[in-house]
């Protein structure tokens, strides 16, 4: 009896059933033969040494013939391949039909189906190979990526930023390095060096070009900034930025503040605020009110007009105490009009001078004792049997006979003017003309035996009527004032009569009661511009010295400067000398240092030459209403002082104008200070 068939041959049979089944265009009867040898069970082969390859034994097994899962599992000899590969086996079937129709695109199909990494599963882009595994594949990737498929991205910037020394930027696969603006990449592509941008000339341009880590800057000196449109160093107007408290006034690379100086201020340490010009030495300026202030008024006209009305016939009888620095003026005058019968009691030279006129005839008559040495002296006049003696200190210094009367008879009355420290007319009117502003004080004052309490009520509610209580030589400016000559300092030299020159000499000595002040300036007429000036300036350096200066300047710019004491109370002699090609300045002996080379030097002197030809005013004491930044220094100076221009002595007596409140002959001492 014939062996039964196995489960396999019974499963091969209904496959293969199946398949006949399913085969509309290939259906064949097989013959009962063939079909007993198809049904037959399969033999398993015996293994040998070196076994066929695997895709050898698939061929026989499954491409030339049909194979059962068992049989596959034979192939395959694990249970994850057999697995992975019968089902697909069976649908190359499904799809090409099956082994025995011999479709080249089974047996294709089924060649395939073992490599499981045909076709490749893996990311193309990121596996470097594939390798087929029992039942499974495995995905080799490339540096960069990862995941089981190879298509993941792995970002190395998360990990030590990639090793790159400044910037990691990541890409699919891979990274690279960068470096922030001003660096570049190092050859060994992670490091980044300092890219030297001074290196290309147009960096900066004009400008200086300066290297720094990862940038460059274009430096320029204080007061100016760059400008990267011009690509050059420009000028910074700090006025526009409000830098001063007043004035300002910009120059390439730097400022400068000035303050209202007649306004009574100063810069202050910062060098852009202001503040008050304020006493530094005191001053004994306290006046007594029993005094009479001869010099209050400039112009030369009386301090006191008195008229005497008599019944009878009375003779002139003055007497007063009298002190005085002044060599010349008018005492008082005592008489009728300019036409009749006047005398005058004067001072010439520091000596008393008296002129009369009578019945049309003047003398003039001068004797005495020098005595405008600033001490108190009394001083008389007297009318006696058809004389005049004229004393000092009880001493007669002259006896001067006289034809007439004094007093003039006008309708039924005797009268007389008397005027004090001016005459009632024109100087050159008198016998022989004479300065009439006299600098003096009077006190006792006794005018023909009469009790006269007006002047005094007069004086004691007028300050400026009032004399200082104490005095010494020199003019005073109380800070409030200045006085003007009109001077020329061209000469034509004498040898051509043509030929111009120029020189300017000023010698001041001066006791300063502040510091800072105009001491002698020439100013134009039309007071815009100031073409010389001698100063006090309270001066502070940029590192915050503060300090004491006399500055020489023309126009705005300092020619020369040299420190003062201006506030020890002593008196000091400042000299300065200007001519072509020089300009100096002195302080007590000591010669000044210069603020200008010499190119700019000669540039001043020209720019000043230029102002001598034209008219020019010089002021002491102060300036007029000139503009803030038209000199160095316009505030007024204050304290004793005197001056000599050209070797002559100022007197301001003989000024076109002087401020009441300046003193011509006598300055307040300095007062002491407390232990």
């Amino acid at each position: 009896m014939p062996p039964q068939p196995g489960p396999a041959a019974a499963l091969g049979t209904a496959l293969l059933l199946l398949l006949l089944a399913s085969e509309s265009a290939h259906t064949v009867l097989l013959r009962a033969r063939e079909a007993a040898q198809f049904l037959r069970p399969r033999q398993r082969r015996a293994y040998q040494v070196f076994e066929e390859a695997k895709q050898g034994h698939l061929e026989r097994e499954c491409v030339e013939e049909l194979c059962t899962k068992e049989e596959a599992r034979e192939v395959f000899e694990n249970d994850p391949e057999t697995d992975y590969f019968y089902p697909r086996y069976l649908a190359c079937i499904s799809k090409h039909g099956s082994p025995y129709t011999k479709s080249p695109d089974f047996v294709s199909c089924v060649q395939k189906l073992p490599d499981q990494c045909t076709p490749n599963p893996c990311n193309v882009e990121g596996t470097q190979d594939c390798q087929d595994l029992m039942g499974n594949f495995f995905c080799l990737c490339k540096v960069g990526w990862g995941g089981r498929l190879c298509d993941k991205d792995v970002n190395e910037c998360h990990q030590q930023n990639g090793g790159c020394s400044q910037i990691c930027h990541n890409k699919p696969g891979s990274f690279h390095c960068a470096c922030h603006s001003g660096f570049e990449l190092s050859t060994d592509g992670r490091t980044c060096q300092d890219t030297d941008e001074c290196a290309a000339p147009e960096a900066c341009g004009e400008a200086r070009c300066e290297n720094l880590p990862g940038s460059y800057s274009c430096p320029c000196d204080e007061g100016y900034a760059y400008s990267p449109q011009e690509k050059a160093c420009q000028d910074v107007d700090e006025c526009l930025q409000g830098r001063c408290q007043q004035a300002c006034i910009n120059s390439p690379g730097s400022y400068t503040c000035h303050c209202d100086g007649r306004g009574g201020f100063k810069l202050s340490l910062d060098m852009d605020t202001c503040e008050d010009i304020l006493p530094c030495v005191p001053f004994g300026v306290a006046k007594s009110v029993k005094s009479l202030y001869l010099g209050r008024m400039f112009s030369g006209t009386p301090v006191i007009r008195l008229r005497f009305k008599r019944l009878q016939p009375t003779r002139l009888v003055a007497e007063f105490d009298f002190r005085t620095f002044d060599p010349e003026g008018v005492l008082f005058f005592a008489g009728g009009r300019q036409d009749s019968t006047w005398i005058v009691l004067a001072l010439r030279a520091g000596r008393l001078e008296l002129q009369l006129r009578y019945n049309g005839v003047g003398r003039v008559t001068s004797s005495g004792p020098v005595i405008n040495h600033g001490t108190w002296q009394t001083i008389s006049v007297e009318e006696l049997e058809r004389n005049l003696v004229v004393k000092v200190n009880k001493d007669a210094v002259m006896k001067i006979a006289v034809a007439g009367d004094l007093f003039q008879r006008d309708r039924g009355l005797y009268h007389l003017n008397l005027t004090v420290g001016g005459i009632p007319f024109k100087e050159k009117e008198l016998v022989q003309p004479i300065n009439p502003r006299l600098d003096g004080c009077m006190r006792s004052w006794n005018w023909l035996n009469s009790e006269d309490t007006i002047i005094q009520e007069t004086v004691k509610v007028n300050t400026k009527m009032q004399c200082f209580s104490v005095t010494e030589k020199g003019s005073f400016y109380p800070g409030t004032g200045f006085a003007f000559y009109s001077l020329n300092y061209m000469r034509t030299s004498l040898d051509t009569g043509t030929e111009t020159t120029w020189e300017i000499k000023v010698m001041a000595r001066i006791r300063p009661a502040t510091d800072t002040g105009v001491l002698l300036a020439l100013c134009a007429p039309d007071h815009r511009t100031v073409p010389l000036s001698v100063a006090l300036v309270d001066y502070h350096s940029t590192k915050k010295l503060k300090k004491q200066l006399v500055v020489l300047a023309v126009e705005s710019v300092v020619l020369a400067l040299v420190e003062i004491k201006a506030c020890d109370g002593q008196e000091h002699e400042v000299s300065v000398s200007l001519k072509e090609g020089e300009a100096t300045l002195e302080v007590d002996g000591t010669r000044g240092w210069s603020e200008a080379s010499a190119t700019q030097l000669q540039e001043r002197l020209d720019t000043l030459r230029r102002h001598l030809h034209d008219p020019v005013l010089t002021f002491t004491g102060g300036l007029p209403d000139v503009p803030v930044t038209a000199a160095p220094v316009t505030a007024f100076y204050r304290g004793c002082m005197t001056l000599e221009v050209n070797r002559r002595l100022l007197d301001l007596d003989e000024a076109a104008y002087k401020h009441s409140d300046i003193t011509s002959h006598s300055c307040p001492p300095v007062e002491p200070t407390a232990p």
